[in-house]
């Protein structure tokens, strides 16, 4: 068996997966860390998961890493040196990695007997075409720095893209895709026969979609800006950017369903999150399939992506002239399976499909072991 730990900005999920029950085993959720209501922090959190989880039976752990950069393109397992290296690259992700490497930490301080494996959400990404990955910069200073775009979210969109080739009945490698990965962090990646050929986040997670406390896209003089004229510091740009920004910055809460309840109730600071957050996912729907030409399906997933029916039927509207349509009624009918949202023969697949990155993260850990 193996215990897979996601330990995300805001949460930490854990899992015990038999692959031969992949429905079975034990899971869980902490969240709201560092929120009210939550615990304190990723060790407490990650304390906590210990404690409910048997080591009996365990033989190895697979850890979720947000940030591989250039040196993590395959799941890796985990000694010293390679904790070393994932030290070096928190700034790329410092909402993120820091607890992916508490997670491994006390993990190993738990179970030092078994196996650990590290699989990184830019590994999927390493597809992407260099007019896709390349930013407009001095070329000698990206590339003496590894500034380039790696994307994330990648086990989940692997996941997904296949799941989403077996509900409509074909193989992955016929299928071009635009996946809505949407939860307290956001992406959009555009997939071509199974493999990542643009994305929306880029050398950090920070890049692309309005996210829960993330600003995603704007204009990169905005930090300079900010500190010439509003007086802040490094540090206090990141803070604005990464944490005081997104759903957060604009309705004061970085919890969809609580934005979408005040939206409802007349709200004008949720009313406006809320079409920012749709605007951006219906533009860069429309950008990413120009991307790949033809397109096939678009699938949400995540927990806005696979829960908010408001934000699947905004985000696109008014996309009919190009075969995207979603019917009212399958998008408003509660499920947790995969499924089609799209009305009966539209050119475009619209599907909500659960993803389960931690499934995939023990496929990948058994697959590194054999």
């Amino acid at each position: 068996m193996i215990l897979v730990l996601n330990s995300g900005s805001s949460s930490v999920k854990y899992r015990v997966v038999d692959l031969a029950d992949p429905s079975g085993g034990e899971r869980g959720l902490v969240e709201r860390i560092g929120e009210p209501g939550g615990v304190p922090d990723h060790t407490a959190a990650l304390t906590q998961v210990l404690e409910r989880v048997d080591g009996a039976g365990v033989t190895a752990v697979g850890h979720r890493v947000v940030h591989g950069g250039e040196r993590f393109r395959a799941p890796t397992l985990v000694d010293d040196a390679v904790l070393d290296e994932l030290r070096s690259l928190v700034p790329l992700a410092p909402l993120h990695n820091p607890g992916g490497i508490i997670g491994i930490e006390a993990a190993r301080a738990a179970l030092p007997d078994v196996p650990h494996v590290a699989v990184f959400d830019t590994a999927f990404h390493a597809t992407l075409p260099p007019a896709a990955a390349t930013y407009a910069l001095d070329r000698e200073l990206a590339a003496r720095h590894g500034i380039r775009r790696y994307g994330f979210h990648g086990t989940s969109c692997a996941f997904v893209a296949g799941r989403t080739a077996d509900l409509l009945g074909r193989d992955v490698t016929e299928l071009n895709q635009i996946v809505l990965h949407l939860g307290n962090g956001a992406s959009v990646t555009a997939i071509a026969g199974g493999r990542s050929v643009e994305t929306s986040m880029g050398l950090t997670p920070l890049e692309g979609l309005v996210m829960g406390t993330r600003s995603g896209d704007v204009d990169p003089a905005i930090p300079g800006f900010l500190h010439r004229v509003a007086g802040l510091d490094f540090a206090g740009v990141d803070e604005i950017l990464l944490r005081r920004s997104g759903l957060l910055g604009l309705a004061g809460v970085n919890d969809m369903r609580t934005v979408l309840s005040r939206r409802e109730a007349g709200d004008e600071a949720a009313v406006l999150a809320f079409d920012v957050y749709c605007h951006r996912i219906r533009k860069y729907v429309g950008a990413y399939h120009a991307v790949l030409g033809r397109l096939d399906a678009i699938v949400f997933t995540a927990g806005v992506g696979e829960h908010a029916a408001p934000v699947r039927a905004a985000s696109l509207a008014g996309l009919s002239g190009w075969g995207i349509e979603v019917d009212e009624a399958r998008n408003a009918a509660p499920s947790g399976e995969a499924r089609l949202i799209s009305p009966e023969g539209a050119p475009v697949a619209v599907c909500v499909v659960p993803t389960d990155e931690e499934l995939s993260i023990a496929e990948q850990v058994t697959t590194l072991l054999s």
